[in-house]
C-alpha cells in the first residue's frame, strides 16, 4: 500500500489527468487512507494537520461523486458544502476544487465575509455543485433566504478545532441543524479536544477513522531553531536574518495585529518588501497581500495566528516566530507553513524572557528540545535571561509612564558582558549549524 498510485485508488481519468497536471506522483498517507472509503460514501473522521494533502483527500472523491451522479443544482442550493474557519482557507479550497475538477464541469461558489455579498448571491442564485464557506457569511445568506441546505449531499467540516478556537462552534451547530439527515459527512481536525469529540459524534454515522500523524507532532522536514533575544533586539535580529538571500520567502508570525503592522513598517524602512495579513485588514487587502507573497512581489508576509492555517503557499523557505504563540498547537500549525510539497524548510523562533514559559510548554508537547542557535549578534545565554528580566521590567514601567525605578536594575552595559560569547557571524538563517544551549 505504501507504493499506491492515484490510479490504484480507482479515480476516474479526468481527475487523474488533473492530478498529474498538478505535479502529484503518489498519494499522501491521508489520501491513501481516506479516498477509497469516501468513494464508497462512508462518513469520515480525520485527524490531520494542514500540509498533509488533506484537501485533495476529500476534494478528489467528492468531484468523482458529482461527476458520476450528475444532478443539475437547484436554485439557491448546493450539492456539497465545505465549511472552513477563515477566508483565506476558503479561497484556497475553492481553488483546489477548480484545479482538480478542471476536466469535470463543476459549478462552484465561495462565500465569506469582509466583501460585498452581491456577487456571492448571484453565484448562488442558479445553484452550485460545490460551495465553500465561512460560518458567519453562510448564516447571513441563509437568514436572507438566498441559500437552503435541505438538498445537500455532502458536508465537509474542515479545521474543526480552529472553529472552536475562533468561537464559531455555535454557528457550526446551527448550520448542521439545517442539513438533511441523509448525507455524507466528513470531519477534519488537527486536534481532538473533548468538545470536538462531542461535535463529531453528533455529526457522523459509523465513520471511518483516519489519523495520519499525532496532533502534537511537528512536521518532520522542518529544521527547527531557537534564538534567545531580548524583546528590544527582535527587530534587529529579524533584519539581520533577512540579509541572507537564502531567506527567499519568509512568513513571520506576531502575537498582535498592531505588532504585525509595526514589523512591516520597520522592514519597509530597511528596504525589505513586506506586507501584513490580519483581522483588521480588509478582505481585498488581505487577498492582495497573499497574492503578492505567492507571486514573489513581496519577500516577507507578516501574520497573526489568523493565518496560521489559512496560508497554503508553496516555496516558503522560512517561518519566523517573531513572537512565540500562546499554545503548542499554534506552534505546530505555524511551522507547518514551510516544508510543504516535499520541500525542506526552516522554522526560527525568537524567545525573550517573558516567553520562556511558552517555550517550555511547546517543548513539552512536541517532546523535543528545539536546538538553540547562538550564532547571532544579539544572542542571550539562557543564564542571562533571569538577570536581564528586572531591567526589562523597569524599562516597561518607565515607558508606560508609571515608572519610579521599581525593583533592582541591571547596569546598562550588560550587553558588553556577552562579549565573551562573541558576536558571531551573519549567515544564520540558512546554513549556520544549530548548537544546543548548555
Amino acid at each position: 500500500m505504501d507504493k499506491a498510485t492515484f490510479e490504484e485508488l480507482n479515480l476516474i481519468e479526468p481527475i487523474l489527468r488533473a492530478v498529474r497536471q498538478e505535479g502529484y506522483v503518489q498519494p499522501t498517507p491521508i489520501q491513501k487512507a481516506a479516498i477509497p472509503s469516501l468513494l464508497e460514501g462512508r462518513d469520515l473522521l480525520g485527524c490531520a494537520q494542514t500540509g498533509t494533502g488533506k484537501t485533495a483527500a476529500f476534494a478528489l472523491p467528492i468531484i468523482q461523486r458529482l461527476h458520476l451522479k450528475p444532478s443539475p443544482p437547484m436554485r439557491g442550493r448546493a450539492r456539497v458544502l465545505v465549511l472552513t474557519p477563515t477566508r483565506e482557507l476558503a479561497a484556497q479550497i475553492d481553488e483546489s476544487f477548480k484545479a482538480y475538477g478542471r476536466y469535470v464541469g463543476l459549478k462552484r461558489a465561495v462565500v465569506f465575509g469582509g466583501v460585498g455579498q452581491g456577487p456571492q448571491v448571484r453565484a448562488l442564485s442558479a445553484g452550485v455543485d460545490v460551495l465553500v464557506a465561512t460560518p458567519g457569511r453562510l448564516l447571513d445568506l441563509m437568514g436572507q433566504k438566498h441559500l437552503r441546505l435541505d438538498s445537500l449531499e455532502v458536508f465537509v467540516l474542515d479545521e474543526a478545532d480552529r472553529m472552536l478556537d475562533m468561537g464559531f462552534i455555535h454557528d457550526v451547530r446551527r448550520i448542521i441543524a439545517a442539513l438533511p439527515q441523509k448525507r455524507q459527512s466528513l470531519f477534519f481536525s488537527a486536534t481532538v479536544p473533548p468538545e470536538i469529540v462531542r461535535l463529531a459524534q453528533s455529526m457522523l454515522t459509523d465513520p471511518v477513522k483516519v489519523s495520519v500523524t499525532p496532533s502534537a507532532t511537528t512536521v518532520e522536514r522542518v529544521d527547527q531553531r531557537l534564538m534567545y533575544v531580548t524583546r528590544g533586539d527582535k527587530r534587529n535580529l529579524l533584519e539581520h536574518l533577512l540579509v541572507d538571500p537564502e531567506v527567499s520567502r519568509a512568513l513571520v508570525f506576531t502575537k498582535t495585529k498592531h505588532g504585525a503592522d509595526k514589523v512591516v513598517r520597520n522592514l519597509e524602512k530597511a528596504k525589505v518588501p513586506a506586507d501584513a495579513i490580519h483581522g483588521n485588514k480588509s478582505q481585498n487587502n488581505r487577498t492582495k497581500a497573499l497574492e503578492d507573497f505567492r507571486k514573489g512581489r513581496i519577500r516577507v508576509l507578516v501574520a497573526t495566528d489568523l493565518a496560521a492555517r489559512g496560508i497554503d503557499v508553496d516555496g516558503i523557505s522560512h517561518v519566523i516566530n517573531y513572537d512565540l504563540p500562546a499554545t503548542p498547537e499554534g506552534y505546530v500549525h505555524r511551522i507547518g507553513r514551510t516544508a510543504r510539497a516535499g520541500a525542506d524548510g526552516i522554522a526560527i523562533s525568537f524567545c525573550d524572557k517573558d516567553e520562556s514559559s511558552c517555550l517550555r510548554e511547546i517543548q513539552k508537547v512536541i517532546r523535543t528540545e528545539v536546538p538553540v542557535c547562538e550564532d547571532h549578534p544579539w544572542h542571550i545565554p539562557a543564564s542571562f535571561m533571569e538577570v536581564i528580566a528586572p531591567r526589562d521590567r523597569d524599562q516597561a514601567v518607565r515607558e508606560s509612564g508609571n515608572g519610579k525605578n521599581r525593583g533592582s536594575r541591571q547596569p546598562r552595559d550588560w550587553k558588553s558582558r556577552r562579549s565573551a560569547y562573541g558576536n558571531r557571524g551573519s549567515r544564520m538563517a540558512g546554513n549556520a549549524p544549530a548548537r544546543q544551549e548548555r
